[in-house]
């Protein structure tokens, strides 16, 4: 969780976008929440409507509440500051808010670097109000102080004859770039700064500043030639004097020193921040996307490629250049899918995928293009290829935007091949250790299970990304979305809370940790202490997870993804071919419940031949059982598959439909599995419109299952895979919670089974929850089983039903974890 989150209340939206989008230059990441509450929307001919709107305020500062401890409301003038007043009466939250007489622009470029530092939200205030010094010192006129920020009380308490003292690090320094100390470099000084003592002196005679206040920065005046003498902690001495001695990244010189920010302000993936904020024993907060708890040293992803020269080659030499290209590619395709032959599970598709993406023949065609007609190197041509793809994704949006990051990946496996250099991804180390990254391409995912991680922490994701759901399947524990996380020095030892979404900074000695090995093994039976019985079964997406999962004590299979058959292929499989597959699975269950998921292709799994490449909105589109809408040849040879491979295997079969939204769909669906001899059919519960229908669906089906990553995204409008909107992809949500409940009541009055097939029924915290909730079966990757089980095992059917009651009374996904936690004691 965010410490403080900022709403910006302005009549102009241009004029809030605008300083909004010059406050996130100032903040690496953008790892501050911000959100605009401005204008009054458009007149009937597209043109602003100047104003505020109190609702909308209230709503701004509710957002942020489920992810923030505290909101700073900034607002422009007039009745922007009425609005803001009103808003706080409207409001739904608990959460502190302070309302700033700050400058609206200066104020909220002040606020959000010093909330980046992970600031109090009466520190981060202080700051936005005394926003004006640097202008006002600037121009010659009284300068403003902010209460509690060090202003004039500081200067009259450490003269500049006497700011260093005992123990203390000093450096003087020399201002190399350009402009001087200028927005961009107070704010890399203050953020390098947060969390330290340490004070800036313009020699000979300027007065101490402290590093964290970026506006006093500004106020100092230190100019290019100018010597500034650095006083304090002597780690972030030497942090800061990197800072000047690179030039902020602002002019031709050295590399930057370790653990400083490079040029732009910006740390690529593997890189460092600034680590002055994170002493030891503080907290970092993210979500929590896979549960347990480890302690190990940090490791870094392996070093980045770096970008090629960009040279010119002579003719004569440009054609044998070009041609190393497609052998690169062709040595890459061959290692991810070596390395996917010896994985299996979701690490096998993701490798292929990304091979698929190192295969395409245009991209080597097009890089190989640019070596002959600009005689650049074939490393300088993939690189510059690749860019160009990765701009075509981000200007796509959504989900394809996403894909950026495994453009990279494969353009940083084909230039390490052309240049000889080690292909960056996870550390090879023999002991453990807990791996920190910006984010991880889908094909650094896949590796980890080989690798010696036992915790993963990263600032980007959410709880459905392929990093959660890879490092779930493996029993790592993950924490994402962590503000900071890269400006953890590699080395330092922390302790990762996969449930409690935290990241400890060199824990006490003796810190227990309850890993996996000491989580009772799962007997194959899914109890509560009173005896209730509640299955555990087990997500397998192919025959080698199914396997593992019987291996784990799984009472049977509650998911079986049959994707697997489909993908890959330019035609449909054939029905012989789709038995053959299908019997893999069924076979280490046979005489136990399996629960079949018809082909869920559309959206981020399209199909040549099933589903359109022009979809503009592809997650709301054709996908699932709309499929068989338009080929329903396809469903009906599948369910002869299924219904051939369960009757040769012997398991007790089941059969569901994704992606439902009506009765008639689900009618449908049924009597088509009754036509092929099937005798239980059920559904999918992924849309708002299946779950508030669940009393009707459950009339014309034997069973539902709840898949609660889709159902979460489409409650909550936010694409599951969207980085961004990792905190709205919480199966805490209320919303969904709620929607959850009214499937389990459906339930009980038709006494028809409610599964969870979505990885929210893996999580030990939430699945009492969901038992109470009236749930009756949970589903999960087989490493999951375990602890689910032992938690269960600890608590009865009433404790359940008091734990549901609590989650469903709050009204943030937050609060409703702390009250079921609270009501479980």
């Amino acid at each position: 969780m965010s410490a403080v989150g900022i709403v910006a209340v302005s009549h102009s939206l241009r004029l809030a976008e605008a300083a909004q989008e010059l406050a996130a230059q100032m903040v690496p990441g953008g790892t501050v929440p911000i959100v605009l509450a401005a204008g009054a929307g458009e007149d009937a001919g597209g043109a602003p409507i100047l104003g505020t709107d109190a609702t909308r305020v209230a709503a701004a500062i509710d957002e942020l509440a489920a992810v923030c401890d505290g909101v700073l409301v900034l607002m422009d003038l007039g009745s922007a500051v009425m609005s803001a007043e009103f808003a706080l009466e409207l409001r739904a939250s608990e959460v502190p808010v302070r309302l700033a007489s700050a400058p609206f622009v200066e104020g909220l470029l002040a606020a959000s670097v010093t909330a980046a530092q992970g600031a109090s939200l009466d520190e981060v205030a202080a700051e936005a109000n005394g926003a004006l010094i640097a202008k006002s010192a600037q121009l010659g006129d009284e300068p403003q102080a902010p209460a509690g920020s060090g202003g004039p009380e500081l200067e009259e308490s450490a003269p500049a004859s006497a700011v260093s003292r005992p123990g203390e690090g000093v450096r003087t320094v020399l201002v190399r770039n350009p402009a001087g100390v200028h927005a961009r470099p107070a704010a890399l000084i203050a953020q390098a700064a947060a969390g330290a003592e340490l004070r800036l002196r313009r020699l000979p005679d300027g007065d101490p500043v402290p590093a964290p206040s970026m506006m006093r920065l500004l106020a100092f005046g230190a100019r290019p030639g100018d010597e500034v003498q650095l006083a304090g902690d002597p780690a972030a001495v030497e942090r800061v004097a990197a800072l000047f001695e690179d030039g902020f990244g602002e002019m031709d010189g050295p590399p930057l020193a370790p653990g400083t920010v490079p040029s732009g302000g910006t740390v690529p993936s593997g890189g460092t921040a600034p680590a002055a904020s994170l002493s030891p024993g503080s907290t970092l907060r993210g979500l929590g996307v896979s549960p347990g708890r480890a302690i190990a040293p940090v490791a870094q992803l392996g070093a980045a490629i770096p970008e090629p020269p960009a040279g010119r080659l002579p003719a004569a030499g440009r054609e044998a250049e070009a041609e190393r290209i497609p052998a690169a590619a062709a040595e890459v395709v061959a290692a991810l899918r070596a390395a996917a032959a010896g994985s299996d599970g979701e690490a096998v598709q993701i490798l292929e995928a990304t091979a698929l993406l190192a295969a395409d023949p245009e991209f080597a065609a097009g890089a190989a293009a640019r070596v002959r007609a600009e005689g650049v190197s074939a490393a300088r041509a993939v690189w510059d290829e690749a860019a160009d793809q990765e701009q075509v994704l981000r200007g796509l949006g959504g989900r394809l935007a996403e894909r950026a990051v495994d453009v990279r990946s494969v353009r940083d496996r084909i230039v390490a091949r052309l240049t000889g250099q080690e292909v960056p991804g996870i550390p090879e180390r023999a002991d453990p250790f807990v791996l920190v990254a910006r984010d991880l391409a889908p094909a650094e995912t896949a590796t980890l299970g080989r690798s010696r991680c036992a915790g993963l922490v990263t600032e980007e994701g959410g709880p459905t990304s392929h990093t959660a759901i890879l490092a779930r399947a493996l029993g790592i524990p993950a924490v994402v979305g962590v503000a900071g996380a890269v400006g953890i020095a590699a080395g330092t030892t922390v302790l990762v809370d996969g449930e409690a979404g935290t990241v400890r900074l060199d824990p006490p000695a003796g810190e227990a940790v309850v890993s996996a090995d000491q989580v009772p093994a799962f007997d194959g039976t899914g109890l509560l202490a009173d005896g209730t019985a509640i299955p555990l079964l087990a997500n397998v997406g192919g025959a080698a997870d199914a396997v593992a999962a019987a291996a784990a004590g799984a009472q049977g299979v509650g998911l079986f993804r049959t994707e697997f058959c489909f993908l890959d292929r330019a035609e449909e499989p054939t029905v012989a071919e789709q038995v053959a597959a299908y019997r893999g699975v069924l076979a280490p269950f046979a005489g136990r419940k399996v629960v079949v998921r018809t082909l869920d292709a559309g959206s981020d799994k399209p199909l040549p031949f099933a589903t359109a490449t022009d979809e503009e909105n592809p997650a709301l589109g054709v996908r699932g059982l709309r499929v068989a809408r338009e080929h329903p040849a396809l469903l009906a040879h599948q369910l002869a598959a299924i219904a051939a491979a369960g009757a040769a295997e012997g398991a007790q079969l089941e059969v569901m439909a994704p992606m439902v939204a009506t009765v008639d769909e689900a009618r449908d669906f049924a009597a088509a599995c009754r036509a092929a001899g099937i005798a239980r059919a059920g559904i999918m519960i992924e849309t708002p419109a299946a779950a508030l229908l669940a009393s009707e669906l459950l009339a014309v089906v034997d069973f539902v299952s709840l898949g609660t990553n889709d159902l979460t995204q489409y409650t909550m409008a936010a694409d599951r895979l969207s980085a961004p909107l990792g905190a709205l992809n919480d199966p805490w949500q209320p919303a969904v919670l709620r929607l959850i409940a009214a499937v389990g009541e459906a339930g009980r009055a038709a006494d028809k089974p409610v599964g969870v097939c979505g990885e929210a029924g893996g999580d030990p915290a939430l699945a009492p929850v969901l038992v109470g909730l009236g749930v009756t079966s949970l589903s999960m990757t087989a490493r999951s089983l375990a602890r689910v089980s032992a938690r269960l095992r600890a608590l009865t059917a009433d404790d359940c039903r008091r734990a549901a009651a609590a989650a469903l009374g709050a009204p943030t996904a937050t609060e409703a974890r702390a009250a079921a936690a609270a009501a479980l004691g």
